[in-house]
């Protein structure tokens, strides 16, 4: 049997995380600053409305969809932050995490050869999605002197005329860069001029620093346009529960509903319960989370930039995206080398696209106590290679 498995995933390499945490897990005394999830459990209220669900006898499937009471109070919830109100009945769809949704998204719009713009450095997830969905994905690269934001400048160069949509993913993972309003305004009247569309990754949306996020979907003549990809995993220290949503025109949820009904069939019926009372009363456990991640931001970039690791400010999600040049090594030996002599796990920046080299990813989603720990074997280790 040869060639047994389809080219499309012969050709996407492992995650470049999954590899450092398998490294490190081998090795004792080790901090960890990789992890991309809330070190914060799930806040009781919510996780009492799941098991409640279970008590109840709320066991079955619910619609495709998930349950409209949810899908009312997202509905509810994105018009308030952002004033665009989507339908419960027809514009939103219940998925398994935002990965799902991603997933989905690309599957319902990309044909074959069709090319999607994706900035980077960016979420490991993106390019292998558009090549499983059999299209190809045209990596952007943005850079340190920007704040790590793309522009409609770049993009323009970008597009040919296989340009199929744009991937967004803001605010960032690795990078932690929140795009402005202005720029946004930019890439939305390009994507207006060259008959686009969008998929706005905005999963990090309530984890914002000093700015304000803006929904793609808002910006004038984009909500026909743009799938905004959500979830709860990130500001309501959700990870484990897997549940996220979609947001857009009713035609292309349609589709992605589609292919929902026959791959999922429903999203977790306790996730939905327990995700329905985050938007209920969750509020100000997110702020309160907020605020912890905003102090360790802050020890994090001063601690880096102390030690001649170069960090421009991250302004959202829990991650730091600082340069290495001054160890002279690449992303992977700093990487390799700081685990070995240091016990300090982070993911070297090529893992995020090429466009990461001379970079690392360091997520400030662990205690205070444990991010000053890591900073004092990084300046030690500094001390040596710097």
């Amino acid at each position: 049997m040869k060639n047994v498995l389809a080219q499309r995933v012969v050709s996407v390499p492992p995650s470049g995380i999954r590899k450092f945490f398998d490294i490190a897990a081998t090795m004792k005394n080790v901090i960890s600053l990789g992890i991309g999830e809330p070190d914060f459990v799930t806040p009781p209220a919510i996780t009492e409305a799941g098991i409640r669900s279970l008590q109840q006898g709320e066991t079955h499937y619910t619609s495709n969809s998930g349950i409209l009471e949810l899908r009312q109070a997202i509905s509810d919830h994105v018009a308030r932050l952002y004033g665009v109100r989507y339908n419960p009945e027809s514009e939103i769809l219940i998925t398994v995490g935002v990965s799902e949704a991603l997933h989905l998204a690309m599957s319902a719009l990309v044909d074959p050869g069709d090319e999607v713009i994706i900035p980077t450095p960016c979420f490991v997830a993106y390019a292998p999605a558009v090549v499983f969905a059999g299209g190809v994905p045209v990596n952007l690269c943005t850079r340190a002197e920007n704040g790590f934001q793309t522009s409609a400048e770049d993009i323009a160069q970008a597009i040919t005329p296989r340009t199929k949509a744009i991937l967004l993913g803001y605010p960032n993972n690795p990078t932690g860069a929140v795009m402005s309003h202005e720029r946004l305004l930019g890439i939305a009247r390009l994507v207006e001029e060259r008959d686009l569309l969008v998929i706005s990754d905005e999963i990090y949306d309530r984890l914002v620093y000093g700015v304000e996020h803006t929904c793609f979907a808002s910006l004038p003549g984009m909500r026909e346009r743009t799938v905004v990809l959500q979830g709860f995993s990130k500001a309501y220290a959700m990870t484990g529960w897997r549940l996220g949503y979609a947001l857009g025109p009713a035609e292309i949820i349609a589709g992605m509903r589609k292919m929902h009904q026959y791959i999922i069939m429903s999203a977790p019926t306790p996730a939905q319960y327990a995700a329905l009372e985050a938007l209920r009363s969750g509020e100000p456990e997110v702020q309160r989370m907020r605020a912890e991640y905003d102090r360790r931001r802050k020890v994090v970039v001063a601690g880096l930039n102390a030690m001649g690791l170069t960090c421009c400010e991250p302004k959202g999600a829990f991650y730091a995206f600082p340069s290495i040049r001054a160890s002279g090594m690449t992303s992977d030996e700093f990487a390799n080398r700081l685990l070995e002599e240091e016990r300090v796990a982070l993911i070297p920046g090529t893992a995020f696209g090429a466009c990461g080299e001379g970079f690392v990813r360091i997520s400030y989603a662990t205690s205070l106590e444990k991010i000053e720990e890591a900073l004092e074997r990084m300046r030690r280790f500094m001390e040596r290679h710097g």
